[in-house]
């Protein structure tokens, strides 16, 4: 782009004045928590949001966490570069994780019901060896997901407003480690939310100006006689036909197979996931999830599908930003596709709309990896190692110290690649080769009582071996050299990622026979142990029983949550095979298989289904939360217009608590209330043992 579409001004307006006005408002809601429903800021209020949150506000974290900055920059360019293939491959390469993830979720749960990052949980099974490995894996893929988002950001905010790229890379993070310092996890799912809503209000925006409203485009119909046109001049080398319309692609092929290998290791090792399975209420850990999965696999679908072919209609057109030439290989690794599509489609406002869209998605992502990384080195290095007796307010302390020293550290690791030139585009690539070996060792850590400690330890690190040997080897034997542009080539990083994510299944069996099938009891895994903030509740002179967080669950409330997560557990395993089966065979195979070019009626109704599933994800993470934490919202509200207009707002939501036996009430979108958890009949008697 010679020259950026909007001024410098609006760039640094948005870095910091939005960044600022969430700090504000998260600090605002933090002390709304604290006024009026005797919300304290424990270490178990930070890191795990008091395990309480409802199913609604935990899908809207996750389709928030799963929308980098590659979800809306990366589908882009597949679709530029293969077509609606691209589209397609990436939502469903990267959907049926979070889907089979749920299962994972319940299990943990269930296992570990006080575990505060999975880390932990290797840590009770297997010990140290095994519990650094797995550190080590887990700290590698939060850092290249975080390497990721503001890699991706800040090349989209330098490319629409002039802003520096490192001045971008810098301010980014800035803002986020402010609310996430004040609110902890909670303000990571308050603020997911808040993302998710904007975030796909404007993604229906681009899909209506493009299919409905556009004076160049406007229909479908219009679209596909330009994608007709387009490939007459560029036809797709590896395409049936070369014909942008088609799922037989070769390249988006091998492309489906990087994405679904690389895919896997950012969830299963992303502590992130694992903390908002943590945060969620035990009944509502599995439909948050799945919730949360369908409702994010229309977010890179329709907008890969609307934008992607709108920047291959509109290339010819004098008000695309290239015009007259085609984009360059290096604009769409780093993710400029969708910006320039934004421009030619809404001039200024497309800038500023996905200015806007880049933002949220890369500043609600981030914040999870903050919360992700700064609960792994205190729970995991430093109560570990380092000080066991760690009081609640040295946990505190310790978190907000790693989430300032981590933001920093990836900030000053973005400016390094930028300067090496490594794009986002690259590193989303190139992650599974470096992570997946983790994967399934990680996850039979949680399903298999017969995996051993040394084939748990073991497999990852002989499986990242031979997965950077095949990534390289590939490369030099393609290209005859070691070169970014090849190791970034689609068939060194397929070779990498795809024996990264198998290899130990060959590794796990001969561990299994050198060292022995373990005979697991699980029973190690209970022994985790809640932090202590004794201490903080008294210097509060509160009860810690009435803090979010801070009640011990007697007996009979642990067997109650128990059988409902076995049940969670069975369904899990059902729904999610299904969808599974569904997202990579069933629908797209038959079209893959056949070689069909899709007709002008077909492909109307392939958008039509886009844009009809992502109003349904729009009512499923943005509106229902809401609707789930209606009575908890009105409450707080009537506290704050009494507290406004008379001063005894305060007052009655002390009494309402004392009233409601003494336990407080989280008022946000999603969260459950301790009486809603309160187990009917006598529990008074022992409380568990783990705790």
């Amino acid at each position: 782009m010679s020259t950026a579409a909007l001024g410098q001004g609006v760039g640094y307006g948005i870095l910091v004045g939005l960044g600022i006005a969430f700090a504000l408002g998260m600090i605002c809601i933090t002390f709304i928590l604290k006024r009026y429903n005797s919300e304290l800021q424990t270490s178990e209020m930070f890191n795990t949001a008091g395990r309480t949150v409802k199913s609604g506000l935990v899908g809207s974290a996750v389709v928030s966490s799963w929308t980098w900055a590659a979800t809306l920059l990366q589908s882009t360019g597949v679709c530029y570069r293969y077509g609606v293939s691209g589209p397609f491959w990436y939502a469903s390469g990267a959907t049926v994780q979070i889907l089979l993830f749920a299962t994972l979720a319940i299990e943990l749960k269930r296992r570990a019901p006080n575990a505060h990052t999975f880390l932990e949980v290797i840590r009770a099974r297997y010990g140290t060896v095994a519990h650094i490995v797995f550190s080590v894996f887990g700290l590698a893929t939060n850092i290249l997901v975080s390497l990721m988002l503001i890699v991706g950001g800040s090349s989209t905010v330098h490319a629409l407003t002039g802003v520096h790229t490192i001045a971008a890379i810098y301010l980014l993070p800035t803002f986020v480690v402010a609310y996430t310092v004040v609110g902890g996890l909670k303000a990571t799912f308050l603020t997911d939310w808040i993302h998710t809503l904007i975030l796909l209000i404007i993604i229906i925006i681009f899909a209506l100006t493009a299919y409905a409203s556009s004076d160049v485009l406007g229909s479908p119909s219009a679209v596909y006689d330009l994608l007709v046109e387009a490939a007459g001049m560029h036809p797709v080398e590896g395409n049936k036909d070369g014909s942008y319309l088609t799922m037989r692609s070769k390249e988006g092929a091998i492309f489906f197979v990087i994405n679904i290998v690389g895919n896997f290791g950012t969830v299963f090792l992303d502590n992130g996931y694992y903390n908002k399975a943590i945060a969620a209420s035990p009944v509502h850990a599995l439909p948050g999830y799945i919730l949360g999965g369908l409702s994010w696999f229309a977010i890179p679908w329709l907008t890969a599908t609307t934008m992607g072919l709108s920047a291959l209609a509109l290339e010819s057109n004098p008000r695309f930003p290239t015009y007259p030439d085609r984009m360059s290989d290096a604009d769409v690794s780093a993710g400029l596709v969708l910006p320039y599509a934004a421009v030619a489609l809404l001039g200024k406002g497309g800038a500023v709309a996905t200015l806007l869209i880049v933002f949220m998605a890369v500043t609600s992502a981030t914040s999870s990896e903050l919360i992700a990384v700064s609960s792994i080195f205190t729970y995991d290095l430093y109560r570990t190692y380092v000080k066991p007796d760690a009081s609640g307010r040295r946990l505190i302390w310790m978190s907000h110290f790693i989430i300032v020293a981590y933001a920093l550290f990836i900030a000053s690791f973005s400016v390094g690649l930028w300067y090496a030139g490594i794009s986002m585009g690259y590193l989303y690539l190139m992650m599974g080769v470096i992570i997946s070996a983790a994967v399934l060792p990680a996850t039979l850590a949680l399903t298999w009582a017969g995996q051993n400690k040394w084939a748990a330890s073991l497999s990852p690190i002989f499986g990242l071996i031979v997965a950077l040997i095949a990534w390289l080897v590939t490369a030099k034997k393609e290209c005859g050299n070691l070169g970014i542009e090849c190791t970034g080539s689609n068939n060194p990083m397929l070779a990498g990622n795809v024996a990264a994510l198998l290899s130990p299944i060959v590794f796990i069996p001969i561990f299994t026979l050198i060292f022995g099938v373990d005979k697991y009891d699980w029973k190690s895994m209970m022994d985790i142990r809640k932090g202590d903030d004794h201490e903080l509740a008294a210097t509060a002179g509160v009860d810690l029983e009435t803090v979010p967080g801070g009640h011990e669950e007697t007996v009979a409330e642990f067997e109650v949550e128990q059988k409902k997560l076995m049940r969670a557990g069975k369904i899990s395993k059902t729904v999610t095979v299904v969808m599974t089966l569904a997202f990579l065979v069933l629908w797209p195979m038959p079209m893959f298989g056949s070689g069909y070019i899709f007709s002008k009626p077909f492909f109307t109704g392939w958008v039509s289904v886009g844009i009809i599933w992502i109003f349904c994800s729009l009512f499923a993470v943005g509106l229902f939360p809401v609707f789930e934490g209606r009575r908890t919202l009105v409450r707080t509200v009537k506290f704050v217009w009494l507290d406004i207009t008379k001063g005894t707002g305060r007052h009655h939501a002390r009494t309402t608590m004392i009233q409601g036996e003494g336990r407080s009430h989280v008022a946000t979108p999603g969260d459950v209330t301790p009486q809603e958890k309160e187990v009917k009949g006598d529990v008074a008697g022992t409380k568990v043992s783990s705790q």
